[in-house]
């Protein structure tokens, strides 16, 4: 088949690329690093199919967007998908559901020699998981490039974030998400979705600012290490803001408040469970509430139009739903494309 001209108002192209676009990574200001890895997921499952399925919803998506126009003409690259990471995630996910089920029936970590093995491997593994991830989006960002992560679970950024972290003195992680994420090594996992954050505060000393926007299930524990970290660790729950905007403040002015504890420099990490379960059922850990995705494009919009400099950014727990609905990864596909603009704009 004869090759076509590219045309944006045309049928989108099923070429493998993200949104079908006909860039190269040499020509292109944003390049997209996948990861498809969700082994440590403790509910739902299915996140290591996320980029590629995401990549396929996307080609039915249309290019204009009045929040971005014509920021994808910069060019949005899709990086060759290292497959090697979803064989290591399909090697050690069953060595993680047994862990899980056996501490959800009542075990600790530390009665059986098999269960401290199977914990030790997916560890291990992780780490190979973060190292890979690290240097992929290393090459990119030392090729000048702009780079977003696509998950995989909330665990695959860790690298990502510390290779910013060795490129920017202080910058600040716009945190939207269900979850607070500060748990330390959660069911024994050191790598853990539920620790993504924990770990970032840990390793990442450039992260002046971790602004946590849509929590809604989280633990004693993580209030308490949140609490801890001083004005480090700010948190804007759910029922918080939600009760504010019952009581007459607008979202915009919400808004304003949350821009306001952020540095100049901003690193977005975006669970598509921080949305409303409805635009996410198929996510690893749904949870009621959340916010609309019209209130998460405004807040990451606001940011680029009060100056600050989005610096890199992950989308992750997107989870295909089975059967034929594309549903989850439709959504996914079009956060992922406002992410994509806004960060072409603000740079």
């Amino acid at each position: 088949m004869e090759k076509k001209e590219f045309n944006p108002s045309d049928v989108g192209c099923n070429n493998g690329n993200y949104f079908g676009m006909p860039f190269t990574t040499d020509e292109s200001a944003l390049v997209l690093v996948s990861v498809p890895w969700g082994v440590t997921a403790s509910y739902g499952g299915g996140q290591s199919y996320a980029p590629d399925a995401i990549i396929g919803a996307s080609v039915q998506l249309d290019f204009y967007d009045p929040v971005s126009p014509n920021e994808w003409k910069k060019g949005i690259a899709t990086a060759p998908i290292d497959y090697s990471i979803q064989d290591m995630d399909s090697i050690l996910r069953g060595d993680a559901k047994k862990v899980i089920k056996y501490l959800e029936e009542g075990g600790t970590l530390f009665e059986s020699s098999m269960l401290s093995t199977r914990t030790a491997r997916v560890n291990h593994g992780s780490a190979e998981m973060n190292c890979k991830v690290y240097e992929q989006t290393s090459e990119w960002l030392n090729k000048g490039k702009l780079v977003g992560l696509v998950g995989g679970d909330h665990s695959t950024p860790l690298g990502f974030i510390k290779a910013l972290g060795e490129r920017y003195k202080d910058f600040g992680v716009l945190h939207i998400d269900a979850h607070a994420d500060l748990r330390e090594a959660y069911e024994g996992f050191l790598f853990s979705h539920a620790s993504i954050m924990y770990n970032v505060l840990r390793d990442v000393e450039s992260v002046s600012k971790l602004v946590q926007v849509g929590i809604r299930d989280y633990c004693d524990d993580e209030v308490a290490l949140a609490e801890s970290m001083g004005t480090r660790v700010v948190q804007f729950d759910d029922w918080k803001l939600a009760s504010e905007r019952f009581e007459g403040s607008t979202w915009a002015e919400q808004c304003q408040r949350i821009i306001a504890e952020l540095p100049q420099e901003v690193y977005v990490s975006f669970d598509i469970d921080g949305l409303s379960a409805e635009q996410c059922p198929g996510t690893g850990t749904p949870v009621a509430g959340g916010l609309s995705f019209h209130q998460a494009v405004y807040l990451l919009d606001a940011v680029v139009r009060s100056g600050r400099e989005i610096i890199g950014f992950d989308l992750v727990e997107v989870a295909p739903q089975g059967g034929e609905s594309e549903w989850d990864a439709n959504v996914g596909a079009r956060m992922l494309y406002k992410l994509c603009g806004l960060i072409l704009k603000s740079n």
